[in-house]
């Protein structure tokens, strides 16, 4: 069952805005309490406020002895001036377990490069042509942020590392204030998107006579040098090499997809039409890539306005409070952590509880998918590999549903139905 609607007096919480206006901030919340997510991070509309529902969240989890990690990857310094501290290129500790970090692409840069160097010393396969790269003349390409924020966040989390003898990270919760809602999307699905292009690049290394030639070393280079200190002592046959890359990619994948490790929340104003729409369509371009929304924020300015109409839009999650924090200066924390309800705090420590975003049953033969902000003019539906999988392309992703054994077959038609694709399955 879905949770209930929660929006009370008692959760819109009101503090001083800009010009000594009052404003609220509200939160969708499922209830609860429990260990919190690894990652968290905050979708919606540019301008919507999702620094300063990260900048919240930050001092939240700190405030409950948990090590954490706030990180920024924008110039814009609206997360300092929240904070009350300058935020680096390396960690620097703000605050009792509170840290922060500014992800800053052409310093990052430098790090990669050295370890392909060093690696490259070693075995000489570009005999020296590495070595003449001046990393701090190289500038920065599109896409190279997205890449770098990837390794900056796998320092912090040690995501790459999944066993369940893996060391941890560094940090309890890593609070992650995206630069892009649409290229965070991107790297949330990527490691799953990449494991099909894996196989066929994986082909073309073993079934042609260039890849047979040149794919070996340049493996091995690679492989060598994302191994902790650049280590070459072990010797590691091709098909090895790719089977662990394999590997890594689907465990890395099932990371992104448990909201136990990553909660995704939004962020929206429900006074405006586009800024709810922005929502509610990230809503479903997040269950496109893979993952899941988490809850819900949004900005009012009189708290006694309820906003009904809005949060039943977002059902089945539910609406309840955060305080505004003005940006124009340094935030009185200790009053803004005193005014969290227990909703609030129970929200944010527990995202185990998300609403199934595909459902089979295998009686009726059909496939539901849960597939808010999208009407039925937007979703495409594909099927190949002989009717063992579905296609859905919304949102500008695709995602594909492996169907169960029994369930196997043509689709005998499809139907979208209150955010649902029911596909029959012939």
């Amino acid at each position: 069952m879905a949770p209930s609607l929660l929006v009370s007096a008692s959760q819109i919480l009101v503090v001083a805005g800009r010009g000594g206006r009052r404003r609220r901030l509200v939160i969708a919340n499922s209830g609860g309490a429990g260990t919190p997510p690894k990652l968290v991070t905050f979708l919606g509309k540019g301008g919507s406020g999702k620094t300063t529902a990260a900048a919240i969240a930050a001092q939240y989890y700190a405030s409950e002895g948990l090590k954490t990690c706030l990180v920024i990857q924008s110039q814009d310094p609206t997360a300092e001036q929240l904070m009350g501290c300058k935020i680096g290129s390396s960690l620097t500790e703000c605050a009792a377990n509170l840290s922060t970090i500014k992800l800053e692409t052409c310093k990052m840069l430098l790090e990669p490069l050295d370890r392909l160097k060093k690696v490259d010393a070693q075995s000489n396969l570009t005999q020296g042509v590495l070595e003449g790269i001046v990393g701090e003349e190289l500038g920065v390409l599109p896409g190279m942020d997205s890449i770098c924020s990837v390794l900056s966040l796998q320092k912090l989390l040690n995501f790459f590392s999944v066993g369940t003898n893996s060391p941890q990270g560094e940090f309890d919760v890593v609070v992650y204030d995206c630069n892009n809602t649409e290229e965070f999307l991107r790297l949330t699905g990527a490691t799953e998107r990449a494991r099909s292009y894996l196989k066929y690049v994986r082909e073309l290394a073993e079934k042609t006579d260039i890849g047979r030639l040149a794919s070996p070393s340049l493996l091995k280079l690679i492989y060598d040098a994302a191994r902790p200190n650049g280590r070459t002592g072990e010797v590691r046959m091709s098909a090895e090499i790719w089977n662990e890359i394999e590997q890594l990619l689907e465990k890395i994948s099932l990371w992104f997809t448990d909201p136990s490790k990553l909660a995704c929340f939004l962020v929206m104003d429900p006074r405006g039409s586009i800024s709810v729409s922005s929502a509610l369509r990230y809503w479903g371009c997040t269950i496109q890539a893979g993952a899941q929304i988490c809850g819900a924020f949004g900005y009012a300015e009189d708290p006694s306005e309820m906003h009904q109409g809005v949060a039943e839009k977002f059902l089945p999650l539910s609406f309840s409070s955060l305080p505004f924090l003005p940006t124009d200066s340094s935030a009185d924390w200790g009053r803004a952590l005193n005014s969290l309800n227990q909703n609030t705090k129970g929200l944010l420590r527990n995202t185990s509880k998300v609403y199934p975003s595909v459902s089979f049953d295998s009686a009726q033969k059909s496939v539901t998918l849960f597939m808010p902000g999208f009407d039925k003019s937007e979703i495409k539906l594909y099927q190949y590999r002989g009717g063992s999988e579905l296609l859905i392309e919304a949102g500008d992703q695709r995602r594909v549903i492996k169907l169960p054994p029994a369930m196997q077959g043509k689709v005998g038609g499809a139907k979208f139905v209150d955010r649902n694709l029911v596909v029959t399955i012939r």
